[in-house]
This record gives C-alpha cells, structure tokens and sequence, in this order.
C-alpha cells in the first residue's frame, strides 16, 4: 500500500472512531430521556388515579345526597 492509502484509511477510521464516540453520547443521552419520561408517566398514572378516586368518592357524597 502506498502512503496516500494508508493516510486515507488512517482518516476514515479516524472518523470512525469519532463516529462512534458520538453514538455513544447520543445513545446515553435518549437512555436518560427515556428513563426520566418513564419516571415522569409512572407519576401521571399515579396522579390520575388519585384524581379518578377522588372524583368517585365525590359522586358517592352526591349520590347520598340525591337519596337521603
């Protein structure tokens, strides 16, 4: 192999390895997103079912007080 080809392929692995580095951050980067929207809809779902009991309990009062 000549210097020039050798120099090429130097540079494309290079870039490779650049690349790859960057696949990396990108990957850990949505991992952490994925992990904090998981954690963020767990508490929604709580919420809802907190709101959901509470509206139930409310239409119990009412109901009783339809039929005293």
């Amino acid at each position: 192999m000549d210097d020039n080809r050798i120099d090429a392929l130097h540079g494309k692995v290079d870039d490779l390895i650049d690349l790859c580095g960057k696949l990396r951050q990108e990957n850990q980067r949505l991992k952490d997103n994925d992990q904090n929207l998981r954690s963020e809809r767990r508490q929604l779902l709580e919420k809802n079912r907190e709101a959901k009991q509470r509206l139930q309990s409310i239409l119990m009062r009412l109901k009783a007080m339809e039929n005293p």
